[in-house]
């Protein structure tokens, strides 16, 4: 009854919902209206049946799962994979990683229409459905369950915060807990949190964190190496993931940088390409002198570096003297440190990291990582890093210590992945 209802609401709002993905996302990214059926459930034809589903709502979560899915690969050789997501730069992602891999196919996940996921399931049979994190959808789970598919959720993380939301609607989360089969959360914490929602202790499981599970390749070492073989004599930091109202602290704090580091090299990095422009228009605007990464072309004399390619961030940290991790600054609750920390880069980070509350504290703890309340001490804690390289490699090392020991996730979770396809 309770889902049923939701359904309701949901189709209720569907215009709204179908009109803020075409029109108001599809002006800012063209992506959105590519593919835009497969949204409603439709086209599913072209996919293979009884193949591993692998939900990542974004790029940020294919970026973490991509180690996961090629562990998929090698262990169930025999099963086709069918990856899904929810935005243009996750897909271009995806295809990206796995594009000469005719095992992996790549489709945007159904909204949560019921119509939708229940022509997915009906058609498709998929065999186990892999949802990364905390992407809980009523009928997808519903659905899966009608249709004989297991249900695993993966690198499960939940705030406080946002069980407080879920707890709100306990009409619908208890129903929705029922669906799953197996559920690895990334601590004790969170599983806690999941318990009383509603799921069955016996299907809760503790893996750690998939995301510390990162390897740093010859290739993107080689390619951080030319990078700074490129700058010789510049100060690098690099500002990863930044966001509106976060874009203009990150400048304002390198101009204060370069008061007194006068080759210093800021690499801005903004977490959605649709901001790449409005970033390039407001450094026009400040007359700071700055390069595209796109137009390949180094600029001795430009202070400043936009990052306005996909997917070289992670090599990029390498590059980079600091790193700092947008999204923290302003209440979006961080993004992911640990590429930087696979690099031995020392890191800095806005006050709001709740979306990485199972990551920071240890990186803090073991002075990993240091919190920088605004651009003022942002730029400060810049400048003593840049004046001291015996602390920057201290700090780096302390943040690489972190990731190499809470690595083994993958291996975990592999684990549930083979038992719920025996």
């Amino acid at each position: 009854m309770a889902r049923r209802l939701y359904s309701l609401l949901l189709l209720v709002l569907a215009p709204i919902l179908l009109s803020y993905l075409y029109f108001i996302r599809g002006r800012k990214n063209p992506g959105y209206r590519t593919h835009f059926t497969e949204r409603l459930g439709f086209n599913p034809n072209k996919l293979p049946q009884h193949a591993v589903v692998i939900h990542c709502a974004s790029v940020g979560e294919v970026l973490a799962a991509t180690p996961l899915i090629k562990s998929v690969l090698k262990e169930q050789a025999a099963a086709p994979i069918i990856v899904t997501c929810n935005t243009p730069t996750g897909r271009e992602e995806i295809t990206k990683a796995f594009h000469s891999n005719v095992q992996v196919h790549v489709c945007y996940l159904p909204i949560d229409f019921a119509f939708a996921v229940r022509k997915f399931f009906m058609t498709l049979k998929p065999k186990l459905l892999i949802v990364m994190e905390t992407e809980l959808w009523p009928n997808i789970f519903h659905y899966a369950k009608q249709n004989q598919c297991k249900t695993l959720v993966v690198n499960a993380r939940l705030s406080e915060k946002s069980y407080q939301g879920y707890k709100k609607h306990a009409w619908l989360t208890k129903g929705l807990m029922s669906n799953i089969d197996l559920l690895a959360a990334h601590n004790e914490e969170d599983g806690e949190r999941f318990i009383k929602l509603g799921l069955v202790q016996s299907k809760l499981h503790i893996t750690g964190s998939i995301k510390f599970d990162i390897s740093i390749t010859e290739e993107e070492i080689a390619k951080a190496r030319q990078f700074q073989a490129n700058y010789p004599e510049r100060l690098i930091w690099l500002a990863g993931s930044t966001h509106p109202k976060e874009h203009e602290q990150v400048i304002a704090a390198h101009q204060r940088v370069l008061k007194q580091v006068s080759n210093a090299l800021l690499i801005i990095a903004p977490r959605h390409p649709e901001q790449f422009q409005a970033v390039a228009d407001y450094l026009s605007e400040q007359e700071i002198a700055f390069t595209k990464k796109s137009s390949n072309g180094i600029n001795a004399e430009a202070s400043v570096l936009l990052a306005d390619t996909l997917g070289e961030l992670k090599w990029l940290f390498g590059g980079a003297d600091i790193a700092y991790i947008g999204g923290s600054l302003i209440e979006r609750g961080g993004h992911n440190p640990l590429e930087a920390a696979a690099h031995g880069v020392p890191i800095l980070t806005g006050p709001h990291t709740y979306n990485f509350a199972h990551i920071y504290p240890q990186l803090i703890a073991q002075q990993g990582a240091i919190v920088v309340d605004d651009k003022d001490k942002l730029a400060a804690q810049i400048i003593t890093l840049f004046e001291d390289k015996s602390l920057r490699t201290q700090i780096g090392a302390n943040a690489q210590s972190v990731l190499v020991e809470n690595t083994g996730a993958i291996a975990k979770t592999m684990k549930l992945i083979n038992k719920s396809l025996e």
